[in-house]
């Protein structure tokens, strides 16, 4: 997805799923995150994916090491399995009542290479730190989390309490005013869309969407932030989805 953002709000082009992203964002939604052969050409129907389609996918996604062959159906592979719990915790995010304090990660490590940087600067990022310079990451201490303990071989890990002011750090750190506008754009899709796999598209880039919110405390944040607001519109949806799966598998 490519999001470009004006000055007034943002424009989003959302791209139609392909076969293996609709099986995926089922799969990731559902816990255990496991369906049946059945369930899953039952489930992919309403989303234009018909049945010839959906066994390539798998075919593939399997071959792929995406998905794993079960006795009764299709599997998330454990790889994907760490996915789904970020995507889980993006959805609903432990966090606790902010002290003041602040999480800053430093990496000690030397000689690595470019493959090696960019995989860690990923990690960093998907533990909600950002980067103040090079080397040095930071974020409010308000999350319920512990960093891997791997991380200990190329960092450390320090609790530190800024001397400026906390909100404008933030402000400097993560572009809060474009998280907020694309969310409200995709608050404004989700209300304009009906079609199954129009909606399956627009909270595919919720989720995404909400894998970048920094999950900041209430006290940095700006104004009306819809973090929120676009949570609640997700789980409605995962409402809607399990509910109507749950009907359709009784009417089968």
């Amino acid at each position: 997805m490519r999001i470009n953002v004006s000055a007034q709000h943002a424009e989003l082009e959302l791209r139609p799923l392909s076969a293996r992203s609709v099986v995926l964002s089922l799969l990731l939604g559902v816990h255990p995150p496991e369906l049946t052969a059945k369930d899953l050409v039952r489930a992919v129907e309403p989303f234009g994916v018909g049945g010839s389609t959906l066994r390539a996918a798998l075919s593939r996604m399997t071959a792929a090491g995406d998905l794993r062959r079960t006795d009764t159906g299709y599997r998330l592979s454990d790889r994907l399995l760490e996915r789904q719990r970020r995507q889980d915790d993006a959805v609903e995010p432990h966090a606790r009542a902010w002290d003041g304090d602040w999480e800053m990660v430093v990496i000690t490590a030397t000689g690595r290479g470019p493959a090696e940087r960019a995989d860690l600067r990923a990690r960093l990022a998907g533990l909600r730190l950002a980067e103040l310079r090079e080397g040095v990451w930071l974020r409010p201490a308000n999350l319920r989390r512990p960093l891997p303990e791997d991380l200990d071989r190329v960092a450390r890990h320090f609790t530190v309490r800024p001397d400026g002011p906390a909100r404008e750090l933030a402000a400097s750190l993560w572009p809060l005013d474009t998280w907020a506008a694309t969310a409200r754009s995709l608050l404004a899709h989700v209300v304009g869309t009906d079609r199954p796999a129009d909606r399956l598209t627009v909270f595919a880039a919720v989720v995404r969407h909400l894998l970048a919110d920094p999950v900041l405390p209430p006290e940095l944040l700006p104004a009306d932030w819809p973090g929120a607001e676009l949570r609640a519109a997700y789980a409605v949806y995962r409402r809607e989805i399990t509910a109507a799966e749950w009907a359709r598998g009784h009417r089968a």
